[in-house]
């Protein structure tokens, strides 16, 4: 029996682009799926999809037991959506928003206002509540936005990159209210770049590019499709990067991936804290100063280099691509989905 959340084969162009290339999903209800992928892979198309908001060239689609295509009303009768900017009226109040979503929902304006009450409190807002939503910084219209997806708590939740841009304390906060609301049977659809997301909120994993699910499972499952243990080394000058490759690459059992920016460079291994002191050794003899060396296991970024050939495009405040593999496919630099 399909979960929650069933899709099968969807396909979206625009033009020449193939933004969905037949993706298929299949969300278990009261779980989180995590769609992971950089920018232009389809994550935002499939979730327009599965909310009514486009139409797929081809393919099926199932959200809360009722058929997108066929009784799309109905879907959005039993869906929140919190899509990538915060959609709320920034000339009304924190309050009045909520409200006026409530009475869209076609609640009694009794039941809009104590609604909306509780949403301001649950997202610590309630001191807010009376402030014009343009006062507001980034993150309190994001926790806004998500309060007016929440107003007639719907079974089946779409969150588009929900935390982009906040920072980490109120990236923490939304988490929490997040765990509380899966916690509490909703399904959730979660797109995200960040990894660290996936990896804290996510039940299962997609990995998306080019339109296509090229990779699911659990974060741990994703992780051992990279095999081994990793070797990080910082190094202490720009100029120390190549001849550190070179010692790297000689013990490694795949690309090293470089961030330059940082100075870190990154390679699978086998072997261990053994290893880890024969790298040591042979960068010394290399004149290579280090700032720092150690060993540890996978993380979804190196699923993602793994995968696909390049890093995720967007992984943490204000930082860019943080590796790239030395003889993969360059990452594409698209700005939309």
């Amino acid at each position: 029996m399909p979960g929650a959340i069933y899709a099968e084969g969807l396909v979206k162009t625009f033009g020449d682009v193939r933004a969905l290339d037949g993706v298929d999903l299949d969300v278990p209800e009261g779980t989180v799926l995590g769609l992971l992928g950089p920018n232009g892979a389809g994550k935002t198309t499939t979730v327009r999809v599965l909310t009514t908001l486009l139409q797929p060239d081809s393919g099926s689609a199932v959200v809360a037991g009722i058929d997108v295509l066929k009784h799309p009303n109905e879907v959005r009768r039993s869906i929140g959506l919190s899509g990538q900017f915060a959609a709320v009226d920034e000339y009304l109040t924190g309050r009045e928003n909520l409200q006026m979503v409530g009475q869209l929902y076609q609640l009694s304006a009794r039941d809009a206002k104590a609604r909306a009450l509780q949403l301001l409190e649950r997202f610590n807002l309630a001191d807010a509540a009376d402030r014009p939503a343009k006062t507001y910084s980034g993150g309190m219209r994001r926790r806004l936005d998500l309060a007016a997806a929440l107003v007639v708590s719907p079974p089946v939740m779409f969150m588009d990159e929900p935390t982009t841009g906040l920072d980490p304390r109120n990236r923490q906060q939304l988490w929490e209210v997040i765990q509380e609301l899966v916690g509490g049977g909703t399904t959730l659809l979660l797109t995200t770049q960040y990894l660290e997301e996936a990896d804290h909120l996510a039940d299962d994993i997609c990995v998306v590019d080019h339109g296509k699910v090229i990779a699911r499972g659990t974060s741990d499952q994703l992780k051992a499709r990279t095999g081994g243990e990793r070797v990080e080394v910082v190094v202490h000058e720009r100029e120390q990067i190549d001849p550190a490759r070179e010692v790297l690459a000689s013990y490694g059992k795949g690309d090293v991936a470089i961030a330059e920016h940082t100075r870190k460079l990154t390679v699978p291994v086998t072997g261990g804290a053994k290893l880890l002191a024969e790298v040591i050794r042979d960068l010394d003899a290399r004149g290579v100063e280090i700032d720092d060396i150690g060993l540890r296991r996978p993380t979804l970024d190196d699923v993602f280099i793994s995968l696909t050939g390049h890093a995720a495009e967007v992984v943490g405040e204000g930082e860019g691509v943080i590796a790239k593999p030395v003889h993969g496919r360059k990452s594409r630099k698209e700005t939309a989905e």
